[in-house]
């Protein structure tokens, strides 16, 4: 996949680039592997902005992906790769024996016509291949990974991704993340042999404001640029520093750079490394 950059007719068009989606063999979606969703702009329930920052945005619909993967020593064939407007990766099409259809996260090199297989026990290392991590040879890059067994994959789903396996002791398995954390695993969890699909999409700029907004974001708004009665940050005659001795959320709680994860948290203990905060510049 490349970056496709036009002349720079304007000023969006000068500093903006788009995916050249040349990898992409069909242009429009499975009817039955799709459904609509009504968009919340951020709401809750209650009708409360829980997210802020979101509304608009063109119309999407959501494509049914599988990530389970459970029809376990079923050869199937890839049948297309996709564009899904709800991810930076691609997705792959593909076809089981008895012409069931599904859709699946696409890996790196994965190309129409290619056979992949989703098991339980030892299979071939091949890319787009779905095994157990305990049988995945160290340094191999895997992708859509399991964090409970059977669950299907939760980590490693956005575009360029992987992570890589370090080695297996006892019931665990030794991986590391893209974040740079070493996490024990159990050893029996599934993941897919390959890097995530479309990993030049974080080269892509957007140029100009109202590509974002195509995407569903709506302005942010700086906290010292508000009233003292809508952010901690806000108040203040002119342009004044925020007052505080550390910045703060909207709600109050501590900002930038302080760690967020729960102290005591159970899954405390399966953490081998921590990943290393950059610096903010």
């Amino acid at each position: 996949m490349s970056v496709k950059v036009y002349k720079p007719t304007t000023p969006g068009r000068r500093k903006s680039s788009v995916s050249s989606f040349s990898e992409l063999t069909k242009s429009k979606p499975e009817k039955s592997l799709t459904i609509s969703k009504k968009r919340s702009g951020g709401r809750n329930n209650t009708g409360r902005i829980t997210v802020h920052h979101r509304g608009g945005g063109a119309k999407r619909l959501i494509r049914v992906v599988d990530y389970k993967q459970n029809r376990f020593d079923e050869v199937a064939e890839v049948m297309a790769i996709e564009y899904d407007p709800g991810r930076s990766a691609y997705i792959a099409l593909i076809q089981y024996p008895d012409k069931k259809k599904s859709y699946i996260l696409s890996v790196d090199g994965l190309k129409v016509g290619d056979k992949i297989v989703s098991s339980q026990k030892k299979t071939e290392i091949k890319t787009g291949n779905r095994l157990p991590i305990q049988f995945i040879p160290a340094g191999i890059p895997v992708s859509n990974l399991e964090y409970t067994p059977g669950k299907g994959g939760q980590l490693i789903k956005s575009a360029g991704n992987s992570a890589s396996v370090m080695g297996v002791e006892g019931d665990f398995a030794k991986i590391k993340l893209p974040s740079g954390e070493i996490r024990n695993f159990p050893k029996i969890c599934l993941g897919t042999i390959g890097q995530v699909s479309n990993p030049s999409f974080r080269n892509v700029r957007w140029g100009k404001a109202g590509r974002t907004r195509h995407r569903g974001f709506r302005p942010t708004v700086r906290g010292k640029a508000k009233n003292p009665c809508d952010h901690p940050h806000g108040g203040g005659e002119g342009a004044q520093p925020i007052g505080l001795k550390h910045p703060k959320t909207a709600a109050g709680k501590p900002a930038l750079g302080v760690k967020t994860r729960k102290k005591g948290k159970k899954s405390n203990t399966l953490i081998v490394k921590r990943r290393v905060n950059k610096k903010r510049k």
